[in-house]
């Protein structure tokens, strides 16, 4: 949903171009922690960590999972209430629907969303539970896409759409701003790393082979997707394009069954959050307990501890998504810090220090190992920079 705005930041060509380089190097990331994993049977994204960097580095990577997905989480939130309750420019459905009054209170709406919807699918002790619920939010999620992509190419051909930036803005203190934490931001798109482990352990018939290939079609998926949502999302809205871009579609679009567009859209992407948002949630509660509960028996074998964390993450991400203004702010933070680490820095750093212990890496294995750790260094220093002077703006 803030993809699109990263286009009006970055331009039509570049942000494209980086959509399709970040997916390709993520791959590469979780191809080279799927090929540890197994070497060192690990059972976590920790287990790989502590087994090439020691334990101080597993309880740091930990700690990343869990401000991580607590803030991707917190966001979902955020986005359903911004499209129910709506926001300080753009109109709620439920005020479109029913009128103002206690219902569209943005906090009531997402503690019904949360205790009604969120926590029956979040109480689910296994992710392989979840694959139904999963395989709905990604048909969702194309939905979405598809809806979106039409809309714009109706417009395109009839001439109804301004011409888009082609290229990255450097005319105002505020675009350079934004330039410094746009990437961080593109690069909360990809990180999936934490799955990885539990989703291979519980894959039927699992091998190195079938989990890349898994990656490989995931990554191509994520890739069209996000394209196709973030050029057509630019080309639907311009300069106008919000941070979250599903509140822009509160208004008329232009064409015909606009309203009946609006909705789908609007409504599609909610159901779509609901149904991924346990997801997330799996693996923010399995490092919590690991974290925390070192050494007690497994989560899947203590039902109250597991409910008793469920209940106490979803109060958290709760409080969260009243007190965050918006996904761009929390974005910004997260994808400079523990996004990048989590999908590129402790990948490559696993790589080469098992290297040096033996496992045998090709050159370009190598090469690519150094550069996604350089580039993924640069770009959380270059947004922490740009995210303390951006603050710093703000306040003033």
């Amino acid at each position: 949903m803030a993809l699109p705005a990263t286009m009006k930041v970055l331009g039509l060509v570049l942000g494209f171009v980086l959509i399709i380089l970040m997916g390709i190097l993520s791959e590469i990331s979780v191809e080279l922690l799927v090929r540890f994993s197994v070497l060192c049977k690990a059972s976590s994204y920790g287990d790989v960590v502590r087994y090439a960097l020691g334990k101080p580095s597993k309880v740091l990577s930990e700690i990343c999972i869990i401000v991580n997905n607590a803030g991707v989480l917190v966001v979902y939130l955020i986005i359903i209430g911004d499209v129910m309750s709506g926001s300080l420019h753009h109109v709620g459905v439920l005020d479109q629907w029913l009128g103002n009054g206690f219902w569209d209170h943005r906090k009531v709406v997402i503690l019904v969303v949360v205790v009604v919807f969120l926590a029956p699918l979040c109480a689910l002790d296994k992710i392989d539970s979840l694959s139904l619920t999963s395989a709905a939010s990604v048909a969702l999620a194309v939905v979405f896409v598809v809806v979106c992509f039409v809309v714009a190419l109706v417009k395109l051909i009839e001439g109804k759409i301004e011409a888009p930036r082609m290229t990255p803005d450097f005319g105002s203190k505020r675009a350079i701003l934004d330039l410094l934490v746009v990437i961080p931001i593109m690069t909360n798109a990809y990180v999936c790393h934490f799955n990885v482990q539990p989703i291979y352990n519980e894959l039927e018939g699992r091998t190195p082979q079938k989990m890349n290939r898994v990656g490989r079609i995931t990554t191509v998926l994520c890739v069209v997707v996000y394209a196709s949502t973030a050029v057509s999302g630019y080309l639907l809205f311009g300069k106008d394009t919000e941070s979250d871009v599903l509140t822009n579609f509160d208004k008329d679009l232009g064409i015909r069954f606009s309203s009946a567009l609006n909705y789908i859209v609007r409504i599609g992407y909610v159901l779509h959050l609901v149904l991924v948002f346990p997801v997330v949630h799996f693996s923010l509660r399995q490092t919590v307990d690991v974290l925390v509960f070192e050494g007690s028996a497994p989560l899947s074998e203590s039902k109250k501890r597991s409910l008793a964390l469920t209940a106490v993450l979803l109060a958290l991400i709760f409080f969260g998504s009243t007190m965050i203004p918006n996904i761009w702010t929390a974005f910004k933070f997260t994808g400079a810090t523990t996004a990048v680490s989590l999908g590129f820095i402790f990948p490559s750093l696993i790589a080469l220090r098992l290297s040096q212990r033996g496992e045998r890496l090709s050159i370009g294995e190598k090469f690519l190992s150094w550069l996604m750790l350089i580039l993924a260094v640069i770009v959380s220093i270059v947004g922490l920079i740009g995210n303390i002077y951006s603050l710093q703006s703000s306040s003033e």
